[in-house]
């Protein structure tokens, strides 16, 4: 067992915060404050101490337990957007002009605010680390997949409808093309001040960018260019969500154009192909299984532990390999949840 995918703990502070230096996003800031507020609400919330299932937020973390260190991280959000913190983004809308006078016809995009009061579980913050994307154990997929093992596990904690946010093209030292010819007219603040701020207080947003439909045939061919693009390091993302049922939803972030891809959370495959049974034994000698992502949920921190390894299931019936039983701690008739991997 080198790798598992567990429950990000408050001892995890400086392996997360390095993580969060490879993406720096709203969701995972390279802030050791804003890190360790994280994992605080992570533990609080894998254990049920924040009692509003709608306010948790749940961090996974991806070990390799032979280099002692997390390679890659996770993220759900429970909700995103609720009274006095709303879901904030652009509508992207087609628009036709036609004059019979000139005969011209011309196509625009516009762009005009919205807000979600009840919005949707959002799922994020995944990074893995550059020296392992390309490992054969495909630790991305694994790490990505978890979040909706978990939700399919606990159906009743999240919303009808998942979110993802992907990051838009931006430049080398992170400037967004939108965001200068958008934004920054509107506030006064630089793309990461904006970004760093509506993570806890949204009230600027609604209070000084216009509330009617903008043009984006007005603003510069660069930021044009950019609204609802899906950057380099983030296409691999975006194949696997419309893969597993995920749909670009024709909104944008109002900071740097990012696509938002939706679905709802009953039509993603992965959460329907999520099993629930009871550990029935080992996988005898020369048994085949099927390459799984096996999880147990502990009384516990780190209230969550799951290995990639082999699994056969009839009904609800699971057997595994003995090394992946041994790391998890199972007992006949102990709960565990599972996700084919092939």
């Amino acid at each position: 067992m080198r790798y598992e995918i567990r429950a990000a703990s408050p001892e995890d502070e400086d392996d997360l915060l390095a993580l969060a230096e490879h993406l720096d996003s709203v969701n995972l800031a390279h802030d050791r404050a804003h890190v360790r507020a994280l994992l605080e609400q992570s533990d609080a919330s894998f254990s049920g101490r924040i009692v509003d299932p709608k306010l948790r937020r749940y961090v996974f973390l991806l070990r390799d337990l032979e280099a002692h260190r997390a390679v890659g991280t996770s993220t759900i959000i429970a909700q995103l957007g609720r009274r006095g913190v709303p879901y904030v983004y652009l509508d992207v809308i087609a628009e036709e002009k036609y004059s019979s006078a000139l005969d011209l016809h011309f196509h625009h995009v516009g762009l005009r605010m919205g807000y979600s009061y009840d919005g949707p579980t959002e799922i994020g913050g995944l990074v893995v680390h550059p020296a392992y994307r390309r490992a054969p154990e495909k630790l991305g997929l694994a790490v990505s997949y978890v979040r909706f093992s978990f939700i399919a596990a606990h159906r009743d904690l999240f919303e009808d409808e998942l979110l993802a946010e992907l990051m838009p093209p931006l430049e080398a030292d992170g400037t967004s093309h939108l965001w200068e010819a958008l934004g920054r007219h509107f506030t006064g603040m630089s793309y990461q001040e904006a970004d760093r701020l509506s993570s806890s207080n949204k009230d600027f947003i609604r209070e000084l960018f216009p509330s009617e439909l903008v043009y984006a045939s007005v603003l510069p061919r660069a930021a044009r260019d950019v609204i609802g693009k899906v950057g380099a390091q983030t296409r691999g993302v975006e194949k696997m969500l419309r893969r597993i049922g995920f749909r670009y939803a024709e909104r944008v972030d109002p900071f740097d154009g990012g696509p938002h891809f939706t679905a709802g959370a009953d039509e993603v495959t992965l959460i329907r192909e999520t099993r629930r049974g009871r550990f029935a034994g080992s996988l005898g000698a020369g048994e085949a299984g099927r390459r799984a992502l096996l999880m147990r949920e502990l009384a516990r921190a780190p209230w969550l532990r799951g290995v990639l390894t082999q699994v056969a299931g009839e009904g609800e019936a699971v057997r595994t390999a003995p090394e992946a039983a041994g790391h998890l701690g199972l007992a006949p008739g102990d709960e565990v949840v599972w996700l084919r991997l092939d």
